[in-house]
């Protein structure tokens, strides 16, 4: 009896320890460090826009300065808490959580960083063993994995947008910072 148990342990130890399960801790880990240096990033770029130049819009048909920065913090909801996290979508034209009417510039920076500390927490909590689960995204099948990586490119595209911007309104973005 001993040595089976012995045995069981020694087996779920391995487990626990394997190349895989570390990878994928490694994953999150680099993931977080790089969503929190994003984070970072976005605040100052949405710091430095002059709250009046928040309605900018660079064509008639773009979304505005406002509307892109809160459309980065949908973005971080939608892709954390309802595809990885699994809950249900806030419906884009009816919530108001991350709608630009009526928010002024520190409300809305406060709304993004709210979406950043809850994707950060669900992805602090996430079970590195559904990475590989796959669902619908926009009728392609991708892994949680690939969501991940989706989200950040997502907040990319709308910050570079962004930065654009601030040099079309003569304001000089804030440096680069690398690893983000």
């Amino acid at each position: 009896m001993k040595q089976i148990l012995i045995l069981t342990c020694i087996v779920i130890s391995s487990l626990v320890n394997s190349p895989l399960l570390a990878q994928q801790n490694a994953f999150i880990e680099d993931y977080l460090e790089r969503l929190e240096n994003s984070r970072k990033y976005l605040i100052l770029v949405a710091e430095t826009m002059p709250e009046d130049k928040y309605n900018f819009k660079a064509t008639p048909d773009s979304k505005s300065f406002a509307e892109n920065l809160m459309h980065i913090g949908y973005a971080l909801d939608w892709h954390s808490q309802s595809l990885l996290g699994e809950r249900e979508s806030r419906n884009w034209k009816t919530d108001t959580t991350f709608a630009p009417l009526n928010k002024s510039k520190k409300e809305m920076i406060a709304t993004i960083e709210k979406a950043f500390d809850e994707t950060i927490s669900l992805i602090e909590q996430f079970d590195t063993s559904k990475l590989d689960d796959e669902l619908d995204y926009f009728g392609l099948n991708r892994s949680k994995r690939q969501i991940f990586l989706l989200l950040s490119d997502h907040v990319t595209h709308h910050r570079g947008q962004i930065l654009v911007y601030l040099r079309l309104n003569g304001v000089v973005p804030p440096r680069y910072v690398l690893f983000q």
